[in-house]
């Protein structure tokens, strides 16, 4: 979760629990109760948020080594490609004039 995201979750918990005091008034201890309920739903909300956030980074990562590891084997097997055609291109060659073998 971004900044951004968290900031305005945050205040629109604060003024929720604003406007709920304004407009049902309870004794102070039911309102802090209400108030502690409150705060302690905003921080498993914000567990959750973090908890899915790190399982999708996970998954990312995992995804972008298992494309590496892919495109390791290509470049791999496109070099020993080119070494055979090399190889295969000199063997068909005859001998430079003036050089030995």
């Amino acid at each position: 979760m971004d900044n951004k995201g968290l900031s305005s979750f945050l205040l629109g918990l604060g003024v929720g629990v604003g406007i709920g005091m304004l407009f049902a008034p309870k004794s102070g201890s039911e309102t802090r109760d209400l108030i502690k309920n409150k705060a302690g739903e905003g921080a498993d909300y914000i567990k959750q948020r973090s908890a899915d956030v790190k399982q999708t980074a996970s998954e990312w990562a995992e995804k972008g080594k298992e494309a590496m590891n892919r495109q390791k084997g290509n470049l791999a097997d496109a070099m020993e490609a080119g070494r055979q055609a090399f190889r295969d291109k000199m063997g068909d060659q005859p001998p430079a004039e003036g050089h030995a073998e």
